[in-house]
């Protein structure tokens, strides 16, 4: 099931939005966000009940699903292949690069929003290709690592309660008027990202053999500097490898070398996609490993 959803993936990438399940489950998030933000008690009462139902709800029906007779199977590569983003990521990459090669700074901007949240109205060149750069690798764990290790762990459940989470939290975690009610969803994201975000930065060291050691040093030395105990260490790691400074004005600075650029998006992709391929490898060869033990 895993293989195939990951082939389906790899030619076709993700479904269209109509289709996407994930918009489903944002459209259903949307829906269950309070109409008035102004009782913060209040708020988080109802996120963190949100956050602990609604993945367990998704995840029974994940359960469910899987036995569901001759259906259980496309259902499960659907659902599979809608949970996490590879060939995307890539693509969402290319909508940044591309337009800052011919200096259509406007053409970057708007295909940051495609990558990350980040206001990019006023970023300059240097701050869009850091941006990128960061989401790539940020994302590396969240749209490819951290689903991949839940579905190891807990199968099809598990790896649908985590993509609940995981957009909850990028749909209410902020520190505006959302705060309250997001704070339990951002917690719990960052308990169920906390090995597969570690995992991440090491697989991202490995896939960049001659530039380890400053990838290594990067991510041990700066990882704690973003107020995420997560998406700082696949992000200190490609600064590390790529001899870049990575910084968020007023947040955090990652990484001791240059400003990055344009050009540097596209080796931060190829080092990204490498680490998630030989993920996607290990855990597809593991269960396999794991299933002719059982039969033997």
């Amino acid at each position: 099931m895993l293989a195939v959803a990951l082939l389906w993936d790899g030619i076709w990438g993700e479904p269209s939005t109509p289709w996407h399940p994930v918009a489903w489950l944002g459209r259903t998030i949307s829906a269950l966000r309070p109409a008035h933000l102004t009782h913060p008690a209040r708020n988080f009462v109802w996120g963190l009940c949100i956050g602990l139902l609604l993945p367990s709800l998704v995840g029974a029906v994940g359960w469910v699903l899987l036995r569901a007779g001759w259906l259980a199977l496309p259902l499960a590569i659907y659902l599979c292949t809608s949970s996490f983003s590879i060939r995307c990521l890539g693509e969402a990459s290319v909508r940044v690069s591309e337009p800052l090669m011919r200096e259509d700074i406007q053409g970057a901007r708007a295909g940051l929003g495609w990558l990350c949240s980040r206001n990019a109205s006023q970023l300059t060149p240097a701050q869009l290709s850091a941006g990128a750069i960061e989401s790539v690798a940020e994302n590396a764990s969240d749209s490819a690592v951290a689903p991949l290790f839940w579905f190891a762990l807990l199968g099809l459940p598990g790896l649908m309660a985590y993509r609940v989470v995981n957009t909850m939290d990028a749909m209410w975690g902020y520190r505006d008027e959302r705060e309250w009610l997001g704070k339990a969803a951002a917690r719990l994201d960052d308990v169920l990202n906390w090995i597969p975000a570690r995992v991440t930065a090491v697989l991202l060291v490995l896939a960049d053999p001659p530039r380890a050691r400053a990838g290594a040093r990067a991510a041990w030395s700066d990882a704690s500097n973003t107020e995420s105990p997560n998406a700082g260490w696949p992000m200190a790691a490609i600064a590390g490898l790529l001899g870049l400074r990575l910084a968020k004005p007023g947040h955090y600075s990652l990484g001791s070398g240059r400003e990055p650029s344009a050009q540097d998006i596209a080796p931060a992709w190829a080092i990204c996609q490498r680490a998630m391929r030989t993920w996607a490898g290990l855990v597809v060869f593991g269960l396999l490993a794991a299933a002719l033990y059982q039969l033997s």
